[in-house]
């Protein structure tokens, strides 16, 4: 038996085949004969409110019950893309809400769970904007549009993300080692989890004198990307559309 992770999804409608391929997984073996799966994080491409009358919701919310109603536990933790997804989409999806930093037992060994946007401390702009748009007030202002307006408002936001991707330099969007390392003896573990920079891989290394891993989970842009965690260790594996 084994956990599954997956993130960075960034599902939409623009890329048909990702989630069919999404659909297909969910619906296959592994997932079925699974203890549990995790989306940590941007699921979507933009999440404009629970209320969306858009066809891929709902069909993202078919394939996630699914799974749940089969008796695997999906949980889910919002990411930068879709942290407007609240409690009443969970509950028609079959979705259990985790907070960012909640730390699960896998198989005896505490594991802090991350989207992984908190991380990238170096850029400094990003977590302006972030601090700004995760405050109540301005998701009650934005939640109060008319769809047609959060539409326009999720293009725009999108706009400007490429925008700000394309003139920073890589290196400061990736995560900062200190923060990680902060962190984790906060959460007081040996293993974090997160998805956020696109740069699947398994790190590991050395955290005040104790063998440590940061498992970081691929995208989902051109191909999928699962994460295989058992009781012999962890896994990363890219799926083919």
């Amino acid at each position: 038996m084994a956990s599954l992770f997956i993130a960075d999804l960034h599902l939409d409608d623009s890329r048909p085949h990702i989630t069919d391929l999404f659909e297909r997984y969910l619906a296959g073996d592994e997932v079925r004969q699974a203890d549990a799966l995790y989306i940590l994080g941007d699921l979507v491409e933009a999440w404009i409110g629970d209320d969306d009358d858009a066809p891929l919701p709902a069909r993202i919310a078919r394939a996630t019950r699914a799974v749940r109603e089969s008796g695997l536990p999906v949980y889910f933790m919002p990411g930068n893309r879709d942290f407007l997804l609240g409690r009443d989409y969970a509950g028609r999806a079959g979705l259990s809400l985790l907070d960012d930093g909640a730390v699960h037992d896998l198989y005896g060994r505490p594991t802090l769970l991350m989207h992984g946007d908190t991380l990238c401390t170096d850029d400094v702009a990003y977590q302006a904007v972030r601090r700004q748009v995760r405050t109540p007030e301005w998701k009650a202002n934005i939640l109060a549009m008319p769809l047609e307006a959060r539409r326009a408002f999720a293009a725009k936001a999108r706009a400007d993300s490429r925008a700000h991707t394309g003139n920073t330099v890589e290196s400061i969007m990736d995560v900062n080692a200190d923060a990680v390392a902060q962190v984790m003896r906060g959460a007081g573990v040996t293993r974090l989890i997160h998805g956020h920079t696109h740069r699947p891989a398994i790190h590991d290394f050395s955290l005040d004198g104790h063998d440590a891993q940061r498992i970081v989970l691929g995208d989902w842009y051109e191909q999928g990307s699962v994460l295989r965690v058992d009781a012999d260790g962890a896994a990363l594996r890219g799926l083919s559309p």
